[in-house]
């Protein structure tokens, strides 16, 4: 039976139900305090994943890749994982430099963490002598808003007076996160063939150190008398004034001049990396905004300053945003708004068809109350309106006028047995106070099992279950302290007619007709086939799972969104020039170009939006396995699309077009085109390679990629190893010994000759520009060393080949390492047009491909990227789960006062899934995460419903038998359970419909809801009554039971014994041994049944069952003849 309401919980509600101004103010303050809060909420598109890190920096001039590992990681590496909060660590050793990443758990204290990071680092003293001092960088979250395109046909240098004078617009602004591109500061430098060196008798240090003393003035004081300030030598910053620095006074009284020894020349400001738009030069500025930042104001802001400054331009040369957010977020947004607004007119309509028009009002008026106060609490909480949040609130559209339903249906029908308004009203609350609270707080613990889910997808849904709590909160507030007074004021009109109540007059007389007339005999059919029903009920979910099972229903863990842009990189041959880069990058230009205009003819709209062509670095996510190279081989471009909703075909459709129209030239060494998605998570697919050398390592990632590549469906295919520069080894001879030489000083005058020095640096506006001298490209070539002299102590020159002996290694440009594993990573994008392909492709990576190459090269491998966070949500969606249903089960036996009672209402949960599995197989949706958040929801109005009704059941139950209470308790809540259904299917049926591309990823959750309610209502309806009168005969059975081991007659009774030890022996011999020993004592496999042969907890079972029944026939059989002889000696 259900525990009765506290009386000091029913005196609060009597209050509010008798007092209209306490009650009316509480509605002022949650709807004041949501239309408050609104215009400060921040939109997003999803929630900000941020993940807390630091990096290491460490730099090693002249180091290969397997030095700086050896020398710096791995001495680092065992420090810093022992530090308290390290939850991943990450490193990457290249040429000349070391970084190592660590990432801590969330919510932990990163200036404890940094500080425990430099104690780590103090405790290693062994690190190279030469290497540079480590740097410690803490994380700094941002995320791009747009980037603004300077281009025309002016000179570069101009558009970098442009962007200079752009940013400080936008800083003015506000903006203060920006970054140009394209746009480095310039360079003076100074070529010194190795022939002059010999020839003036002159360093490289020297000379470095001569133009650092003449390149800055130096104040030297004021002279008060006159007025004036003293300063000591002349700034020499132009490439002549450098020329003419006196590097030393000869003999003659002559001077050796710079320009003497060396060409001075100045650098550009593109000389790193160029962007194009066309044949026009251009320069990026990107726009990034901090964890607090408005995505939409800060673009607003950027619009209107570049609308202004556009106008101060000349004519041809603008200022273009591209990648943009705020339209794309608005866009998302609004269109979730317009279908939640649909679902709620129809809620509203429904409520009008079942409902008097008055009690109609004020039940759909506690949907935007309980929606702004939630609003309000969201803001103070910190969470943003964003499409996981927004998504949350449409979900519990249906959801929060479930209460209010349930109390304003009871009012009204208490009020027409009979009742005073406010007598019926406050009854109505304190009768259904207990079981909404419970149903409430069923509701809040499901939601809240998504919290136990971590990660970055984790990150990605808390949203939900805190809007979810927030919303129903509120409705609880609303429901039983505002509407009792709002019903208690319609009721005193229900026994009037009014026109405005016609429909509802015309649907209830039918619904009566229907309830009395054909589902009253119906329920009675149910309860007396409950057997029946309960087992076709299995048959039907038992066909589902073998849907999901057949693959005819697929998973896919999570579809990201697409975003309309798409990026081409590629990576010339080494002999390649930057020319060469131009040219291909020119190619690619007039690919896009012509493949657009293909389009355009097929679909009537073009669909390239922007072109933008880069040279001297990749566009977006750059290459893999390129850190070693010349950034004059490296190029890309970034195309952006016009919206995926203006065009039948998706991004990688396009990509994969694209890339077939590159043609393959000897200079090109690799290219790769990616489309963009939202949201977190990593690579669609990431393969980690690990357990043996680097060169095995390569081997099997290029022989897995050539695997892939037969697959049309997979793009963007790259390997993060890519091969180095052969190491030369230099060891001192024996006569460079005798001559003087170190080779620490060896090592020096190498670095100076073949990475130049840096004489000085100077102010140049907001940047700081440099001095290099360095030799003439052309000397760098691959005789280098052959050619090379060095000066001994006496003045003499000697070739470099007469002091060292060389050893040639080949090696590699990088070494990665993950938690002190060195790995190989083979990425690429999946693409979900077809995900039954997608799932097929997988599961053949997985069962053929995959262990075929560990087997092959003797290598492990590892799923990283989505299938890695796949994993972590599935196992911790089962914690989750798992702790759902036990505190479900908790407050059920709180509420019911019974520990077999909520059994009865939790026996529905898997049988939800027979509507959800259902509508993903009829609109061909993979499940996906998403379903898995549809499923909670689903459960819980299921579980809800069920309270209710079994609440009646019990309340009948008190003076009549169990069958009619049965039937009239759902009879009597037939028309809540159909209205808090359709409520909620109708609120997000317009969601079910949105073709919207960026609506796809919410769509299962939409289909679990609207699919699974439509069969749970009928499960509450048909099930729970089966299952509640089956109950009833379990407990006719106990008591029989019972009976018997008390029977008078010695002889049955010593039966019933002897029945439960075997029934209980049974019980350990198949199904407890199976789980304690992983087998059974019994092994039936031998006789043939195909049942016993898979053996395992399904075999175990199936035995148990099988048994007791055998026992149980044995025992009836045993007394039956004990009766039959006993009448025999009677007679």
């Amino acid at each position: 039976m259900v525990r009765d309401l506290p009386i000091g919980a029913g005196g609060i509600l009597s209050y509010f139900t008798r007092h209209k101004t306490v009650a009316n103010l509480l509605l002022v303050v949650l709807v004041v305090s949501g239309l408050l809060t609104i215009p400060n909420m921040r939109a997003q598109f999803f929630p900000d994943v941020i993940v807390d890190d630091i990096s290491i920096g460490i730099r090693w001039n002249g180091a290969g890749a397997e030095d700086v590992d050896a020398g710096i990681v791995q001495l680092l590496e065992p420090v810093l994982l022992g530090i308290e909060g390290v939850t991943d660590a990450s490193s990457l050793s290249r040429e000349g430099s070391a970084k190592i990443k660590l990432e801590f758990e969330p919510g932990w204290d990163m200036a404890r963490a940094e500080a425990d990071v430099e104690t780590a680092m103090d405790q290693v003293s062994t690190l190279p002598s030469d290497s540079d001092d480590p740097t410690i960088i803490r994380g700094n979250w941002r995320d791009r808003v747009a980037n603004v395109i300077i281009t025309g046909p002016v000179d570069v240098d101009q558009l970098g007076l442009y962007a200079d004078e752009l940013t400080s617009r936008l800083f003015d602004q506000g903006v203060t996160r920006t970054t140009i591109q394209g746009y480095v500061a310039p360079e003076v430098l100074v070529e010194v063939p190795s022939s002059n060196l010999i020839f003036y008798k002159i360093s490289m240090k020297e000379i470095a150190m001569a133009i650092s003393q003449e390149v800055d003035t130096s104040p030297a004081g004021d002279v008060t008398g006159a007025n004036a300030r003293v300063r000591t030598g002349v700034e020499k910053r132009s490439a002549t004034a450098v020329g003419n620095i006196v590097l030393r006074l000869n003999s003659d009284g002559s001077t050796l001049l710079l320009s003497d020894v060396a060409t001075v020349k100045m650098s550009g400001i593109d000389r790193e990396r160029s962007y194009f738009v066309g044949s026009n030069p251009a320069i990026g500025i990107r726009v990034d905004r901090s964890q607090e930042g408005d995505a939409i104001d800060i673009q607003h802001t950027v619009e209107t300053v570049a609308q202004k400054f556009q106008e101060t331009l000349p004519l041809g040369t603008t200022v273009d945003l591209i990648r943009t957010r705020a339209d794309y977020i608005s866009g998302r947004l609004k269109m979730l708004l317009e279908n939640g607004l649909t679902g709620l007119g129809l809620v509203v309509v429904l409520l009008f068809l079942f409902l008097n028009a008055r009690t109609a009002f004020w039940v759909a008026a506690g949907i935007p109350t309980a929606m702004l106060a939630a609003i309000a609490v969201m803001y103070f909480a910190g969470i943003t309106i964003n499409m996981i949040s927004l998504f949350a609130l449409i979900i519990t559209l249906g959801i929060v006028v479930d209460d209010a339903i349930v109390v304003g249906e009871h009012a009204d029908q208490r009020a027409r047995m009979g009742l005073e308004p406010y007598e019926a009203a406050e009854s109505a609350a304190k009768r259904m106070a207990l079981p909404v609270f419970a149903a409430t707080l069923t509701t809040i613990i499901a939601f809240f099992g998504l919290v136990v889910i971590g990660g970055r997808f984790g990150d990605l849904i808390a949203d939900i279950p805190f809007t979810v709590v927030a919303v129903l909160a509120a409705s609880l507030v609303e429901c039983f302290l505002i509407l009792p007074n709002h019903m208690a004021q319609s009721l005193k009109h229900v026994g009037n007619s009014y026109w405005y109540d016609w429909p509802s007059r015309v649907v209830n007389r039918g619904f009566e007709w229907f309830r009395e007339k054909v589902f009253g005999p119906f329920t009675r059919l149910v309860i007396s086939s409950r057997y029946v029903v309960l087992a076709g009920a299995i048959a039907i979910l038992a066909s589902q799972v073998t849907m999901v099972i057949s693959g005819k229903v697929n998973w896919r863990f999570f579809n990201a969104p697409e975003q309309s842009s798409v990026t081409g990189n590629f990576a010339m041959v080494d002999t390649a020039t930057r020319a060469d880069t131009l040219a291909m990058m020119k190619n690619l230009q007039q690919i896009v170009e012509g493949l657009a205009k293909e389009y355009e003819e097929k679909h009537g709209k073009n669909p390239v939006k922007y072109l933008l062509a880069e040279v001297g670095g990749n566009s977006g996510r750059g290459l893999s396995g390129t850190e070693n190279k010349s950034k004059d081989l490296l190029g890309g471009i970034g195309i952006e699309l016009i919206d995926a909703d203006l065009r039948p075909y998706s991004s990688f459709a396009f990509v994969a077009e694209l890339r077939e129209r590159v043609p393959r030239t000897a200079l090109l060494e690799q290219i790769s085109f990616r489309g963009w998605r939202a949201g977190p998570g990593g690579d669609a697919l990431d393969i980690q390679l690990f357990g043996s050398s680097s060169k095995v390592l390569k081997e099997a990632s290029e022989d897995l990629k050539n695997e892939l590549n037969k697959y049309p469906i997979l793009s963007a295919l790259e390997d993060n190893l890519a091969y180095d520069k052969d190491d030369l080894i230099l060891q001192l001879t024996p006569q460079g010994q005798a001559i003087g030489f170190t080779i620490d000083g060896l090592g020096a005058v190498l670095r100076n000759r073949l990475n130049g020095i840096e004489a000085a640096t100077y102010p140049l506006g907001p940047r700081s520009a440099s001095i290099s001298v360095k030799l003439p490209e052309g000397e760098l070539t691959s005789d280098f060393l052959d050619r090379m002299l060095l000066r001994a102590s006496d003045g003499s020159y000697v070739p470099l080949v007469d002091l060292v002996s060389v050893n040639r290694q080949a090696g590699f440009s990088t070494v990665r390492r993950e938690n002190g594993i060195r790995i190989v990573s083979v990425t690429g994008d999946i693409s979900e047009d077809d995900p039954k392909a997608a799932q097929q492709v997988m599961e053949t990576l997985e069962s053929e491909i995959l262990p075929n190459l560990a087997s092959k090269y003797q290598v492990e491998w590892q799923l990283a990227g989505l299938s890695e966070q796949e994993d972590r949500f599935l196992n911790e969606a089962r914690i989750g789960l798992i702790t759902c249903l036990i505190g479900i089960y908790l407050v059920l036996t709180w509420v019911f006062a019974s520990w077999t009672r909520p059994l009865v209402v939790m026996a529905v949960i898997p049988f939800g899934l027979i509507g959800a599995i259902w509508g993903h197989y009829v609109w061909e949706v993979p499940l996906s995460m998403f379903s898995v958040v549809g499923l909670l929801g689903m459960t819980v109005i299921i579980i809800n419903d069920s309270i209710v009704l079994i609440t009646s059941i019990d309340e009948y139950a008190r003076d009549r038998g169990i069958v009619p209470s049965i039937v009239d308790a759902v009879k009597d809540r037939l028309r809540p359970v159909v209205l808090t259904t359709l409520t909620t299917v109708f609120g997000l049926a317009p969601l079910l419909y949105e073709n919207s591309s960026q609506a796809q990823f919410l769509r299962p959750t939409v289909i679990t809801l609207v699919y699974g309610l439509g069969f749970g209502m009928l499960l509450v309806l048909l099930v729970i009554p089966s299952l509640v009168a089956m109950q009833g005969d379990l407990k006719r059975f106990f008591v029989a039971f019972r009976q018997g081991l008390k029977f008078r007659n010695l002889r049955i009774r010593i039966s019933f014994y002897t029945a439960a030890l075997f029934i209980v022996a049974w019980l350990i011999a198949t199904v407890v041994s199976q789980i304690l020993l992983g087998k059974s004592f019994v092994d039936l496999s031998l006789l043939g049944i195909s049942a016993f042969k898979s053996g395992g907890m399904s075999s175990a079972f199936l035995l148990y069952i099988l048994g007791v029944l055998v026992i149980l026939f044995v025992f009836y059989a045993v007394n039956v003849l004990t009766s039959i002889r006993s009448s025999r000696q009677k007679a």
